[in-house]
């Protein structure tokens, strides 16, 4: 088969050379950006006279019959045709004859498909915006059934401090506001036109870069065209911009597992979320957050195999770099599947309160409650307070209670400058809405932080069903 570029070529290229060069049966995603960029760039020619009206007016008419057959299914991929620019331009010459091959005009595959995946990238930075978002909604409106209901606050995994489970679950509305506010940055900086630059160099033909850049959206045209051709930080960024997005799931994932487990038993996962033992008709399994776990070692792949890919490369284009597509096409689809399961998975479960307050007393979650009396009480030095707490737990211990249950007597006993009003103190929903501070677990600061969730994402078009 004659290439489109093998006029300098006196032998064909061998099917293995085809097979190994080929990038068409994944990079056929980005057709939607591949023929719009087209359109644009025939629209630039036409205004700036390279192009005649007519010679537009084949073109438009020729890639609208294109896009119609690439989405109906009709359209014939052949690997013979290396890629997907190849592949539309040579089915656009076919059905529109000579002006199919004026399209190409001052400009390269190179900045092509760097125009193609740089869209492509901006695009599903936005649609994962508005996953995470969708997913802080469902986190938010769960969370707002919550704000009484006491759970172990922990470090090392170990109970350290109560607090409530709206709380909790804020932390990772607080993560993911981090994840949108990253993927918009992305998007605000790399939201510059590559088309223009051709190979390399930009081109003699008398083009508008302003015109193409202002026709597909962009804020603007990139500055020099020897960087642009070759830069891949936008990739870099959404895989990088999703590892992080997929380090945070993996850790709700991983809490879902604990408190699902019968060790736990905080949450129970719903049937339609859960899977079962081949051979254990007990089991009930928790595979969706244990896929989200592991699917996280995977994204973290495709961030390290591309910055392994740029970090040797000279300018401009080399080929190595069409090894940059293949990673953001799975990281980007596992962020938007993960996000999707995620959600429907915590909409679906089931809270278990009396199991949470059953376990936060164990532990002696209290324990800090009873230094801060001292300190605030008996005008005792922490440090000190701290030494009469750790005499108070072990004698709590010795008498197999949690600290919260103990007797004024005993805590008498150990400092008679302790008053009987400690015992309010000790109580763990006491404890939990002492921690009034800015951000705190207590429940009046928790409903602020559900109210500053909800102005965030209300203004973002996401209402809350208590809203709507």
């Amino acid at each position: 088969m004659e290439k489109m570029w093998s006029g300098r070529f006196t032998q064909d290229a061998s099917t293995l050379l085809e097979k190994f060069n080929a990038s068409i049966m994944f990079d056929q995603k980005l057709y939607r950006e591949d023929i719009e960029g087209s359109v644009a760039h025939a629209q630039m020619l036409t205004h700036q006279g390279i192009l005649t009206r007519e010679e537009l007016t084949a073109i438009e008419s020729g890639m609208a019959q294109v896009l119609s057959e690439i989405e109906s299914g009709s359209f014939e991929w052949k690997i013979g045709d290396e890629d997907l620019h190849m592949a539309i331009e040579k089915r656009l010459t076919a059905i529109i004859g000579e002006a199919g091959k004026k399209l190409h005009t001052a400009r390269s595959r190179n900045d092509q498909v760097a125009l193609d995946f740089r869209r492509f990238v901006l695009r599903k930075n936005r649609e994962i915006v508005e996953q995470i978002k969708s997913l802080m909604r469902a986190i938010v409106d769960i969370s707002r059934d919550h704000t009484a209901t006491l759970l172990p606050g922990m470090t090392h995994l170990q109970h350290a401090q109560p607090i409530n489970f709206a709380f909790h679950l804020l932390a990772y509305a607080s993560m993911f506001k981090r994840d949108c506010e990253r993927f918009e940055s992305s998007a605000e900086r790399n939201n510059i036109s590559p088309i223009g630059c051709a190979a390399l160099a930009g081109t003699p033909h008398n083009i508008d870069r302003e015109m193409t850049a202002n026709l597909l959206g962009f804020d603007a045209v990139s500055i020099n065209c020897l960087d642009t051709v070759s830069d891949r930080d936008f990739a870099l960024e959404i895989l990088f911009n999703i590892s992080t997005l997929m380090m945070h799931i993996s850790r709700l994932a991983e809490e879902i597992i604990l408190w699902s487990s019968y060790e736990f038993r905080f949450v129970e996962l719903s049937d339609a979320y859960s899977t079962g033992s081949s051979i254990m008709p007990q089991k009930k399994n928790p595979d969706v957050p244990e896929l989200l776990r592991g699917k996280t070692g995977r994204v973290f792949g495709n961030l390290m195999g591309l910055l392994t890919v740029m970090k040797g490369l000279p300018l401009a284009y080399n080929k190595d770099t069409q090894e940059d597509k293949e990673g953001v096409f799975d990281s980007v689809e596992t962020a938007e599947i993960s996000l999707e399961i995620l959600r429907e998975a915590l909409k679906t479960m089931t809270v278990k309160p009396q199991n949470m307050a059953r376990a936060c007393k164990l532990g002696h979650l209290s324990a800090t409650d009873l230094a801060d009396y001292l300190v605030e009480h008996c005008d005792v030095p922490f440090r000190e307070a701290h030494h009469i707490t750790g005499r108070a737990v072990a004698r709590a211990e010795v008498l197999g209670i949690d600290l919260s249950d103990i007797e004024y007597h005993e805590l008498y006993a150990i400092d008679n400058r302790i008053k009987e009003d400690v015992i309010a103190y000790l109580a763990i929903e006491h404890s939990m809405n002492a921690r009034t501070s800015q951000g705190g677990t207590a429940e009046l600061r928790t409903l602020e932080q559900i109210l500053y969730f909800d102005h965030y994402l209300n203004a973002h078009g996401y209402d809350s069903i208590a809203d709507s």
